[in-house]
């Protein structure tokens, strides 16, 4: 688990500028949310884990957005905006299954 983790900040550290760090950051969070298979919800435990998934991305993306507040480029607003809005398709794809459109055990 951890080694995702510094694999994302060995690629931050050789960022030239901080706003390129925030979007090697974000792009970080784009990859691990493209392996996330809403098909492959089943139960009420994979929702769950899909959920968290997507709730604690918001809130990485959010992070990152205060902490790079001084460097906020068309580059990294973009592209955080463009991660937000996936999340919150995402998630109500989510709530789709939750509400009924789909049957978990």
């Amino acid at each position: 688990m951890f080694s995702a983790f510094s694999s994302i900040d060995y690629h931050s550290i050789r960022a030239s500028t901080p706003a390129e760090t925030a979007v090697k950051r974000l792009n970080g969070i784009g990859e691990v949310l493209s392996g996330l298979d809403i098909t492959a919800i089943h139960t009420q435990d994979d929702m769950a884990r899909a959920l968290w998934t997507l709730d604690t991305a918001d809130k990485c993306v959010r992070l990152i957005l205060t902490e790079f507040r001084s460097e906020r480029t068309t580059e990294v607003v973009r592209e955080a905006n463009s991660l937000i809005d996936l999340i919150e398709a995402a998630r109500d794809e989510v709530s789709g299954y939750r509400d009924g459109s789909r049957v978990l055990s």
